[in-house]
């Protein structure tokens, strides 16, 4: 079995999009993704690192406010939500764990936080790292993070 594609551009497996959808946690994610038309740049080279909130996380957030995001008046407040959980590059856990505060995707730093061997980012709890793809690495979170407002 080979370990590397010498075609860089055809790396075998799942992109990040496809590795949420097959996961069976982040279905209220991929809706997200798909409703803001993120879903293309996270299909695209890459990496980037996901901070994928759980379909419990956002269930967590207050009545309404997903469905208000969803709202094609709302798409470019969901972008913003959205990329705040996306790190360019390939980080794994580990990788996480030397950080304090990254930059995101979405432009605003968002703070790592360790507690023993628990990583938070944002407040929200990784509990599920290292879910590999073909462009990057998802870290299942236990909550929806949400950039502040200028």
């Amino acid at each position: 079995m080979s370990t590397h594609d010498s075609n860089t551009s055809r790396v075998p497996g799942k992109n990040i999009v496809e590795t949420a959808a097959a996961n069976g946690s982040f279905h209220t994610l991929s809706k997200a993704l798909e409703a803001a038309g993120l879903t293309s740049v996270l299909k695209g080279t890459g990496p980037y690192t996901v901070f994928a909130p759980t379909d419990a996380a956002f269930k967590k957030l207050p009545t309404g406010t997903l469905e208000n995001w969803l709202k094609p008046e709302n798409k470019a407040e969901l972008i913003s939500v959205l990329k705040y959980h996306v790190l360019p590059g390939r980080a794994s856990v580990v990788d996480i764990g030397k950080l304090t505060a990254p930059k995101m995707l979405q432009g605003q730093t968002a703070a790592i936080t360790k507690d023993g061997d628990k990583l938070s980012i944002g407040g929200a709890a990784i509990t599920g790292p290292d879910i590999a793809s073909s462009n990057g690495i998802i870290h299942a979170i236990d909550a929806v993070i949400v950039p502040t407002k200028h």
